[in-house]
């Protein structure tokens, strides 16, 4: 990880949808009012044709987005997760995936990035949503390089995609010669103790708790878990049983998030570990406040993760 070195992954998207344009890929992006919040401002400068706002009408969004990749476009969404998958989500089942349209969704500002603006505008529940929905690819890159090749490959791949991005500068770990591929698990370190699967605006944290734990003498293999759909579980379980000892973290509810995704892999891989899932309990919406502080509180910060792993490490049979 390059502590010196941040990027906003909005960024990040919108330098990979000029260059598509630039490359010749006949796409239009779409937003619901939410040119700030998709820092959009650099696409409409280069290729103001190209933007459609909707206004604040985000199942309009989806079906016009539909309508235009049925006439030949790549449609590209950009506007906050927290709307665009529940306030639309019929229109996200019936026009995006059961159609299969070539629609590529953006959900920004995913997780408690809107902290204090509490639970109508947080998406933790957007991924478990998505994952009862056939046909669409889920991804949630975890830095600014990452983004930019996933959602480069999905303007070029036909059918629904879903990209969870974040609203904060992420470190960047990811250099120059990192090539992501769908469904193939990104190992960030390897460790013999435990093995802890992160998902987006929580891999950093996942990093420094094994910085932390590193210290202290247990290392841990850390998991970038960037591609949902598809995943290979078969990598899950086989990582999994390495160590014995599994810990899962996420901005995002328990349920139906990456550590049911772990979950459901270990079972069906008949894989026996100590296991914990990090995330919003079930049952709770998440709490307003500074993002910093959810996290503290939910333990799905560097800290919280070093006490997990700690009781997992320390749990018998």
């Amino acid at each position: 990880m390059s502590p010196d070195r941040v990027q906003d992954l909005r960024e990040a998207m919108v330098q990979s949808l000029v260059e598509g344009v630039e490359q010749g890929i006949e796409l239009v992006v779409l937003v619901s009012d939410s040119s700030s919040t998709s820092s959009i401002a650099p696409f409409k400068a280069r290729f103001p044709d190209r933007l459609v706002n909707v206004g604040i009408a985000e199942q309009n969004l989806l079906g016009v987005a539909a309508g235009l990749s049925l006439g030949g476009y790549v449609s590209v969404t950009a506007n906050a997760a927290c709307f665009l998958v529940a306030r639309s989500c019929e229109q996200l089942k019936t026009d995006i995936c059961y159609s299969a349209t070539n629609v590529k969704l953006m959900g920004l500002n995913a997780g408690v990035a809107y902290g204090s603006l509490a639970s109508t505008h947080h998406a933790i529940d957007d991924i478990s949503i998505l994952r009862s929905m056939g046909t669409i690819r889920i991804f949630a890159p975890a830095d600014g390089p990452e983004a930019a090749q996933v959602i480069g490959q999905a303007l070029r791949t036909d059918g629904p995609v879903y990209v969870r991005l974040d609203n904060a500068e992420l470190p960047v770990f990811h250099g120059s010669g990192y090539n992501f591929q769908p469904g193939r698990l990104d190992v960030l370190r390897e460790g013999g103790d435990l093995t802890i699967f992160a998902l987006g605006s929580v891999v950093h944290e996942a990093l420094a708790a094994e910085d932390i734990l590193a210290k202290q003498g247990m290392h841990a293999t850390v998991v970038n878990m960037s591609s949902i759909r598809p995943a290979d579980e078969k990598a899950i379980a086989r990582l999994a049983r390495s160590t014995g000892r599994v810990v899962t973290v996420e901005e995002h509810s328990v349920n139906g998030g990456i550590g049911s995704l772990v979950a459901e892999s270990l079972a069906e891989g008949g894989c026996a570990v100590r296991f914990e899932r990090l995330g919003i309990p079930d049952g709770h919406f998440a709490k307003a406040g500074p993002r910093d502080e959810i996290r503290s509180h939910y333990g799905i910060d560097s800290s919280g993760i070093v006490r997990a792993a700690l009781r997992v490490l320390s749990r018998v049979g």
